[in-house]
């Protein structure tokens, strides 16, 4: 189906059809960023990084359009600049002083979380009220929070702020941007594979069978574990639910509602403890300049081992008792 067939067709839903639409501003962006780069003499590493951004924008515009293997080549290509480290930014010319950060200040304070708060307000909206995607919903919120900003200051906040702003972003981050997609492609690679089946014997090995409180500590612990590992607990749920949680907790009667929704907890436990969920740990590391690389894990470990202790017992209590 070509690009035309599919905006017209009936049987694409209209959230498909505005998610293409988020997907082709988020590349166009990127191609932004990759001619900025290319342009930019004082970027040592100009070049891989306008190839890494050129064609992550172009995948983004047509990666649904063209064939597989294509898209297969486009990505190694994609990587290559950041394998042997040829991805980086130039000078920031555009970054504000002090004196223009505290005029900001000055001429917004703590109305500067409005735009924020809006985003997080239209996503809830759209998930609660439209079937509509959610991402959909950030991007309008998104939109909607540009408009308050250029509403609250006309004079500073132009079409032309918002894009250097977004392409200064994609500078700061990096490749590591592409992390948690990649991760979620790896869970569902790991699923696909069969590991789940691999972990469901190796656990059923060690664990007595029939024993749901000693399932749910077992699945818990799994969870937490696997999200360190894989940096994204939407994509160790389902490794961890076909290896353990359906085998030794679903099985025995368990309410799936209640084991679902803890077990996602348990899993955002792992987040907040591993550099692997680099858009949580590490992105804010780099956007705020912290000195320590690690200071923000550091400062969740305890209460993210607090918090995953409550699921394990709220979960026994909902479940086993």
């Amino acid at each position: 189906m070509g690009p035309v067939e599919f905006i017209q067709s009936a049987d694409v839903t209209l959230s498909e059809k505005l998610l293409e639409v988020v997907y082709v501003i988020i590349g166009l962006v990127c191609i932004y960023a990759a001619v900025r780069n290319l342009r930019d003499r004082t970027n040592e590493k100009r070049v891989g990084t306008a190839v890494f951004w050129g064609v992550l924008g172009l995948l983004f515009v047509i990666g649904r359009w063209i064939p597989s293997e294509l898209v297969g080549a486009l990505v190694i290509v994609m990587v290559l600049p950041t394998i042997f480290r040829q991805v980086g930014a130039g000078v920031d010319k555009l970054r504000p002083t002090e004196a223009e950060t505290a005029g900001g200040f000055e001429a917004i304070g703590t109305k500067i979380f409005i735009p924020a708060f809006s985003i997080g307000v239209v996503a809830l909206v759209f998930a609660l009220f439209t079937k509509i995607s959610s991402l959909v919903g950030i991007t309008v919120g998104v939109l909607l929070g540009m408009v308050i900003l250029a509403v609250l200051r006309p004079k500073k906040n132009g079409p032309r702020v918002f894009l250097e702003d977004s392409r200064r972003m994609l500078d700061t981050v990096g490749p590591l941007i592409m992390l948690p997609t990649l991760l979620a492609i790896l869970g569902a690679t790991f699923t696909a594979a069969g590991v789940g089946d691999v972990i469901s014997e190796i656990v059923g090995a060690v664990i007595p069978q029939g024993n749901l409180v000693v399932g749910i500590v077992v699945y818990c612990l799994g969870m937490a574990i696997f999200t360190v590992i894989m940096g994204n607990a939407f994509a160790a749920i389902t490794v961890m639910t076909v290896g353990i949680g359906a085998p030794f907790v679903l099985s025995l009667g368990a309410d799936p509602t209640v084991v679902g929704s803890l077990a996602l907890t348990c899993g955002f436990c792992g987040t907040l403890m591993t550099p692997m969920a680099a858009n949580f740990n590490i992105v804010p590391v780099a956007i705020l300049e912290m000195g320590d690389e690690y200071g923000v894990i550091k400062k969740q470990v305890v209460p993210a081992l607090i918090m995953l202790a409550f699921q394990i017992v709220m979960m026994i209590v909902l479940v086993a008792l």
